[in-house]
């Protein structure tokens, strides 16, 4: 591997809008998120699943054995 064009990685930051911090390794020192798995819809369970029962529904009845 050739020296020095390979970025440096070290501890960083990332911040989300519900200020929730973790650490990681990377190139940058901070980045700031707007959803995390602790404020995201589809996690906490505030998103409604009816569009994927239908299309469960629908699934079943066209590949149903006749």
């Amino acid at each position: 591997m050739k020296k020095g064009i390979h970025p440096q990685y070290k501890k960083m930051e990332i911040v989300c809008a519900c200020n929730n911090k973790y650490y990681t390794y990377g190139t940058k020192e901070k980045i700031e998120v707007e959803t995390c798995w602790k404020c995201h819809p589809i996690f906490i369970g505030t998103e409604e699943k009816k569009a994927i029962v239908g299309q469960v529904e629908k699934f079943h009845r066209r590949y149903k054995k006749k």
